[in-house]
């Protein structure tokens, strides 16, 4: 058993506090965000919480992990960015993969948010901090990498590889052997039948690509 610090006071961190400690060997020890969030009784879900610029002093990398189950806010940059720093701290991090997932023993990196219902199928790799929502289908043979975060009832088939930063929404399915280019925006409901374009959105069925750059969004 581990004991975990979590990064964040949001819902992500909420629901992260209540898979580790209903569905994993770990033990949740704090929260931590910057000291100018710090909530004015300390406290989060009745477990303390600890200002990230004082983490190494109070819970030094020896003895705890880290986990930083972010909102992929600004095409997952910023949850890159704490990735990273945690990283740079000496911290190793854990990944959450559901129980109720099924897996075949696949590679699958730190700091990944794994949740029920999610079917990776053999020879797939998931790179680190990636977050796969409820309910996808993984098809196998394939990669998804770093920064990724893939929503709730995508379809993945064999042989596809996620670039990078990308951002996929409920319901998109993409075609097998498709590559999706770094930084891809992929809207709800998309049918992706062609390789995307890096740092563009798509959306439709089939999808197109809009004249926009998925660094402008806010996601």
């Amino acid at each position: 058993m581990d004991n975990v610090l979590i990064f964040g006071l949001h819902d992500y961190a909420e629901l992260a506090h209540y898979y580790i400690e209903h569905d994993s060997p770990h033990h949740v020890a704090a929260f931590c965000v910057h000291r100018a969030y710090m909530p004015a009784n300390g406290q989060f879900k009745g477990v303390k919480v600890v200002a990230y610029e004082d983490v190494a002093e109070a819970y030094p990398a020896s003895d705890f992990h880290f986990f930083a189950p972010m909102s992929p806010k600004h095409m997952n940059a910023d949850r890159e960015r704490i990735f990273r720093d945690i990283k740079e701290k000496g911290y190793r991090m854990i990944s959450y993969v559901s129980s109720k997932a099924t897996t075949f023993g696949n590679e699958i990196g730190e700091n990944c948010f794994i949740l029920e219902d999610n079917t990776i199928q053999p020879f797939t790799r998931i790179g680190n901090n990636v977050v796969l929502w409820s309910g996808n289908h993984i098809g196998h043979h394939g990669c998804i990498h770093d920064h990724v975060t893939m929503t709730s009832h995508v379809v993945m088939s064999g042989h596809c590889e996620i670039g990078a930063y990308s951002f996929l929404g409920v319901n998109a399915t993409l075609r097998d052997g498709i590559t999706i280019g770094e930084g891809s925006f992929i809207a709800m409901a998309s049918a992706i039948v062609k390789n995307t374009e890096p740092w563009s959105v798509y959306k439709g069925n089939p999808a197109q690509k809009l004249s926009m750059s998925s660094k402008d969004l806010k996601v």
